[in-house]
């Protein structure tokens, strides 16, 4: 039986980093990053791994859950106020950016620029990424780590964001109460993301 979801430490990176790189293996916003498919997990955990670390799990709100002893799936939630990096998380951040795309650093500011550009005003927890490996799929790891976030959006009457990706996603996140506020064009040839709002409760 999955595990309940617990908040991620960073000793924790290194094994939750691998498993979003797996499960986003073909995101069309991390194809179009990482477009050579050789290097690509590689390259994304090194990325996740930099977020992880110097942004998203000292909010204090990422959340891992285990299947057989295993990290099967994590989350990284942004507090109301605290998805935007200060310039100093920001140049922590580049070093290991820079590692992981190399020369599509360009596609990343892209990505990072335009889903800014979009974010809310209003305050709100941010649900940045979220994802199970291949081999947890389909074990409620998913549904464990959402529900887990978004009591705590919930504790707090707070609304929730994200950004879904894949079109074929946003039937899923429409389950917990998310609705599609936008589309989100990445330029320069870049794929389209649907930011998803779910009010109160």
């Amino acid at each position: 039986m999955a595990a309940e979801p617990r908040t991620a430490t960073r000793r924790d990176i290194p094994f939750f980093a691998r498993v979003i790189a797996e499960a986003f293996f073909d995101d069309p916003v991390f194809v179009w990053m990482f477009p050579d498919e050789e290097h690509r997990i590689r390259r994304m955990t090194r990325f996740f791994a930099t977020d992880a670390r110097h942004h998203m799990v000292p909010l204090g709100a990422t959340d891992i859950a285990e299947s057989g002893g295993t990290v099967g799936g994590a989350a990284m939630w942004a507090p109301p106020g605290r998805w935007r990096t200060d310039v100093w998380t920001s140049l922590r951040l580049l070093p290991g950016f820079y590692a992981a795309l190399g020369r599509y650093m360009k596609r990343g500011g892209q990505v990072d620029e335009t889903l800014d550009a979009a974010h809310p005003d209003e305050p709100h927890w941010y649900l940045s990424t979220i994802g199970t490996s291949p081999a947890a799929r389909g074990t409620g790891l998913g549904t464990a780590l959402m529900k887990a976030g978004l009591d705590r959006a919930d504790a707090e009457h707070a609304p929730a964001y994200l950004e879904s990706s894949k079109e074929s996603n946003v039937p899923y996140y429409e389950r917990f109460g998310f609705e599609v506020t936008r589309a989100i064009v990445i330029p320069g040839g870049g794929p389209t993301l649907w930011g998803m709002w779910r009010q109160p409760r």
